[in-house]
């Protein structure tokens, strides 16, 4: 049985990819919109653009796997092509591991591009195995947050305005652009209840921005992140169907 859920995990979330991650919209959310938005800042106050680098990769982690994420099972509930797959039969669990895992997929793929890029032209540092510790955890908790947030609400437009909310107040919030130790206390207890600020810890300590900090917490906080959005989800999404 696991292994027949494997097998649909596995071809939902390339079916995923060739059908919605794969196309400009998805590409422009998770790549090009992180690098216009830490252009603008550099522009507006330039300083050493290495320090923007780990802001940079959290950006793009957090848009390419919510990029689609918040609205393919609502816009598949929609034209029916859901109930087709648990005519297979797919278990509801699956369906939503597909869809996360082609999320993780895809915001893998935006972010080596970022991250590889980054290293090669700037000459940056980096320990490969902390900065991979950190990058998995956190695509899937950014993707299993794009889940939840499409089934809390019907229509495609609700998730993408939601979804919205949460992306920008990290941006803010969560060191992408401003150091959460420089922030007023009450900012900062918020920022460390976002998953956001432990992604751009564990990469800027990858990346030897910053040589403090605890890349093993940073770890086991993303990892804990994910059940608490993966199960609310599978549960709601198994209200859509009761």
């Amino acid at each position: 049985m696991w292994k027949d859920n494997l097998r649909s995990i596995y071809y939902i979330a390339l079916k995923d990819m060739r059908t919605y991650y794969l196309k400009a919209p998805a590409i422009s959310w998770g790549i090009v919109f992180p690098v216009a938005w830490i252009l603008a800042f550099y522009l507006r106050s330039p300083q050493d653009f290495k320090e923007l680098v780990p802001g940079l990769i959290a950006m793009t982690i957090l848009f390419s796997t919510t990029a689609m994420e918040a609205v393919v099972i609502n816009l598949e509930l929609r034209l029916g092509s859901l109930e087709r797959l648990l005519l297979a039969p797919i278990s509801l669990s699956a369906v939503l591991l597909g869809k996360i895992v082609g999320g993780v997929i895809f915001g893998f793929m935006m972010t080596a591009a970022i991250t590889v890029s980054s290293v090669l032209v700037l000459g940056l540092q980096v320990n490969i195995l902390h900065l991979v510790l950190i990058l998995i955890p956190s695509l899937f908790v950014f993707s299993s947050l794009g889940a939840l947030l499409c089934v809390l609400v019907k229509e495609v437009f609700e998730a993408q305005t939601l979804l919205n909310l949460p992306r920008f107040l990290m941006i803010f919030l969560c060191g992408v652009v401003y150091p959460v130790s420089a922030m007023p206390p009450v900012l900062k207890h918020l920022a460390y209840v976002l998953p956001l600020t432990y992604t751009v810890e564990g990469v800027q300590q990858s990346l030897g921005s910053v040589h403090s900090g605890n890349i093993i917490r940073d770890i086991l906080v993303l990892l804990a992140f994910i059940p608490i959005f993966i199960f609310p989800a599978a549960k709601l999404l198994a209200k859509k169907f009761a």
